[in-house]
């Protein structure tokens, strides 16, 4: 999608209003996806840490089996060498240990890549936001100076 350059000083003061609106608006979503994102690449990083707990050492040794996010039942923990992976859209896949570590290292790496794309495209919003409140500001005390001199006449 490519962007359209909108030289600010050929908008009028409404314009302007409109304009900081939308971006306004734009920084609200990117901030949400932002967090959204972070959230994410915090329960990838869980499931590395809950993959490496899944040893040699722990095998037989009881857990809690989460049946929902506040209801547990006992249980033990036979399979230390393979786990269950959601790979999203309700499908799951057995992997080992480690091929499962790999790939939440993986959706880890394109989060991370997505979340520094989000933040540059952020930064640029912000500026752009910047100009336009100093133009704004401009035009409003321009708005003055000619109200003032009409007075004046």
């Amino acid at each position: 999608m490519a962007q359209q350059k909108i030289e600010l000083q050929d908008l009028d003061l409404q314009q302007l209003v409109e304009v900081k609106k939308q971006l306004e608006e734009e920084l609200s979503h990117l901030t949400s996806s932002f967090g959204q994102l972070k959230q994410a690449q915090n329960r990838f990083a869980d499931c590395i840490e809950s993959c490496r707990a899944v040893d040699a050492s722990n095998k037989d040794k009881t857990i809690l089996v989460p049946l929902t996010s506040s209801l547990y039942v006992p249980g033990k923990l036979a399979n230390v060498e393979k786990v269950i992976v959601d790979i999203g859209t309700g499908y799951y896949v057995e992997k080992t240990t480690e091929d499962a570590i790999k790939f939440y290292n993986g959706k880890v790496d394109f989060v991370k890549e997505n979340l520094e794309k989000i933040q540059t495209t952020v930064a640029q919003k912000q500026g752009n936001l910047r100009s336009l409140v100093d133009m704004m500001q401009y035009k409003m005390q321009l708005q003055q100076q000619e109200q003032k001199a009409a007075v004046k006449a």
